[in-house]
């Protein structure tokens, strides 16, 4: 019995490092998810719940503060205005079906082979530039406030709070919309499948998945098993990581959920933070379903749009610096700049048939 405690408390622990780490992987997270309730159709108390549920599910199962993120690059196309909602669903469930797949076939090490590094950071550096250029577009909606926006992000990183910056722009931006409009009072999400619309088929949809899935491959399964054994001495397998994130993806977008993933940067964030254990998740997850009763009403459409603004060019800036990780500069700017300017996927296929021409 003694051992049996003892092994959960190493897997489940809630310390204070567990409350601050818990925090790390909303850096990201919470800018991204509150810009799409704003900017889309997207149903932000559903996503806020099911973030909170996988947050609990992921914690329990592993005993590792793994990240649950949304997918970025199809979060940012839908930010952009690229995806619709129903879109933005119809690729998820595409990539999930996919991510399951590879992880049952253990596919993942050739995928990872055939598109490339370089290839990966460019995608990372398109959504970087079509959320930079959303930002700019919002932030002309109140030159002064996104000014200011700018400046409270400047003050967090002169103090040294870089990472938190986005979550300080997010913070005064909802102090700014709950004085505008109240607190609304607690709501529990209805359950019903698809509350923010039907998933849409197009080419958009095909493109989308296409370049989320060579993001996820890299950034989300392979580095994030890398991660698991150099910080926490723990053997995750890729595959392991693709067919978890396959399966949340495929149950949480037919109850309003966005597509989501266990990124690498959310586990180091957690980590930075202070976080050992699945502690952590449960910890966050608590967190999240108890901002999703009160997400509903007027108050996402109250967030200032210049203030919006600001959030995207922080999160921008941030996968940018991701994104300048990489053994092929020339190809990754190459990459990102025709994903800004044809479209996202078109670059991914450009780019891996270039690597493997040059490789």
């Amino acid at each position: 019995m003694a051992t049996a405690v003892q092994s959960l408390r190493a897997r489940l622990s809630f310390s204070a490092g567990e409350l601050t780490g818990a925090l790390g992987d909303s850096v990201t997270v919470l800018p991204i998810v509150v810009a799409l309730g704003a900017t889309t159709a997207v149903s932000l108390p559903h996503v806020l719940f099911l973030f909170g549920v996988f947050q609990v599910v992921w914690g329990v199962a592993y005993g590792l503060p793994l990240s649950v993120e949304p997918m970025k690059a199809l979060a940012g196309l839908a930010i952009a205005g690229a995806l619709t909602a129903g879109e933005l669903a119809a690729a998820g469930l595409l990539a999930g079906v996919v991510l399951l797949a590879m992880g049952a076939l253990g596919a993942l090490d050739r995928v990872e082979s055939v598109v490339g590094r370089p290839v990966v950071r460019g995608v990372q550096f398109a959504v970087a530039l079509l959320l930079l250029e959303t930002g700019i577009s919002l932030g002309e909606a109140n030159v002064a406030l996104a000014a200011l926006g700018v400046g409270v992000a400047a003050a967090a990183v002169l103090a040294r709070r870089g990472q938190a910056s986005a979550l300080v722009v997010l913070a005064v931006g909802a102090g700014l919309a709950v004085a505008e409009t109240g607190v609304p009072s607690p709501a529990v999400p209805a359950l019903t499948a698809f509350p923010s619309g039907a998933p849409t088929l197009s080419v958009a949809v095909v493109e989308g998945a296409v370049a989320q899935l060579a993001m996820t491959v890299g950034n989300a399964a392979v580095a994030t098993a890398v991660l698991c054994a150099d910080l926490f001495d723990r053997d995750v397998s890729p595959d392991d990581l693709s067919t978890s994130m396959g399966a949340m993806t495929l149950a949480a977008v037919p109850l309003g959920g966005l597509p989501m993933c266990h990124g690498s940067g959310g586990l180091a964030g957690k980590y930075a933070f202070g976080a050992r254990t699945g502690g952590a998740n449960l910890i966050l997850g608590v967190l999240y379903a108890a901002v999703a009763l009160v997400a509903g009403g007027g108050l996402v459409m109250a967030f200032p749009t210049a203030l919006l603004g600001v959030l995207l060019a922080v999160v921008a800036v941030q996968l940018g610096r991701a994104a300048a990780d990489t053994d092929d500069a020339l190809l990754t700017a190459a990459v990102g700049v025709a994903g800004l300017l044809v479209n996202v996927g078109v670059a991914f296929v450009a780019g891996a048939l270039a690597y493997r021409y040059l490789r």
